[in-house]
């Protein structure tokens, strides 16, 4: 009974060693791949518990991108890197670089299969490496630290992104966070001093726009006050204008009234003139001025008798000879 217990025990101690093997968890976001002998099989797991076959399959844990309460999971890589600059052979030093990557689960076998289940140190780290190295060989210390940082994040991403869409199409890299490089401390107070000279040369042009900024609101205020006052002023001048020209029209309105008033009487006048001499050429019949002349004899209050009486108006002598006195003898009676 003894060894037949010891036969249990082992049985069951092989079998929980087996099933402790086989047994494996795969967390979320990532997909689980295979290898049996060595070689890679195509059919990956999900995130959970899995059972393979103890001892002859292993797997490695292959981060991807997948959707979890509407969240992107994805993979924070750090490294370190020494960079050479073009200028001089400075040496600066970048602590930490953070790749954000993902990789769609269709494409995890392909990937694995091309680039090991380490793929982010062929198609990233190595990668990285390369692409710093190069940009600072082209660049000065002044343009990779001050200049030319802000830019390193993106254009590390885009060349990243250009080789892994030919190379693992469906890998992609998210963002490239670069932090501020170490640079010798000699340099760096250079380089502090350079930036508090730069800032309160910013301050003296930022002080300098304002007093001008403030000079040219003044100017405008000026101008403005100066274009309000010609306004007025003009405005002023044209009710002038316009109440001498509504004199002068008015005047001209009554010239024009008086002259038609006078023209009418001159025209009446002569009109009432020539009718009257009209109507005096029609009574100054001969027969007429007989009949005025006698009624004029009539009308004197002195008749003169004698051999000499005047001929003032005797047929064919001159009324304007001055007659002759009358005798002494002449009697005259009223």
């Amino acid at each position: 009974m003894t060894h037949v217990g010891a036969v249990v025990g082992a049985v069951t101690a092989v079998m929980a060693i087996l099933l402790h093997s086989s047994i494996h968890k795969i967390e979320e976001g990532h997909l689980a791949v295979y290898y049996r002998g060595g070689a890679l099989l195509t059919s990956p797991n999900g995130p959970g518990y899995h059972i393979m076959m103890p001892f002859l399959t292993t797997y490695r844990s292959v981060f991807v991108c997948v959707l979890v309460w509407r969240r992107t999971l994805t993979m924070f890589v750090t490294m370190f890197l020494m960079c050479s600059l073009h200028s001089g052979g400075v040496m600066i030093y970048f602590d930490r670089i953070e790749v954000v990557n993902m990789l769609v689960p269709s494409s995890v076998v392909d990937t694995v299969k091309n680039y090991t289940a380490d793929y982010d140190k062929t198609l990233i780290f190595n990668k990285i490496h390369h692409e710093l190295n190069q940009f600072c060989s082209v660049h000065t210390l002044q343009e990779v630290y001050i200049e030319l940082f802000d830019i390193i994040d993106e254009n590390l991403k885009i060349a990243l992104q250009k080789d892994l869409n030919s190379m693992a199409p469906g890998l992609t890299i998210q963002a490239v966070r670069v932090t501020k490089p170490k640079i010798p401390e000699a340099i760096r107070r250079n380089f502090e001093l350079m930036e508090g000279e730069k800032t309160r040369l910013l301050v003296t042009v930022q002080t300098q726009k304002v007093v001008e900024k403030e000079a040219e609101t003044e100017r405008k205020k000026a101008v403005i006050e100066a274009q309000k006052v010609a306004e007025v002023a003009q405005i002023h001048f044209q009710q002038k204008v316009m109440e001498k020209e509504t004199e002068k029209r008015i005047s001209e309105i009554e010239d024009t009234a008086f002259l038609a008033k006078m023209k009418a009487r001159a025209d009446a006048e002569y009109y009432t003139a020539a009718k009257f001499a009209e109507a005096n050429r029609l009574k100054l019949t001969p027969e007429y001025l007989e009949l005025m002349k006698y009624q004029a004899i009539a009308a004197n209050s002195k008749i003169y008798f004698g051999q000499d009486i005047p001929n003032m108006f005797v047929e064919g002598h001159s009324p304007t000879q001055d007659p002759e006195p009358p005798k002494a003898s002449e009697q005259a009676r009223h």
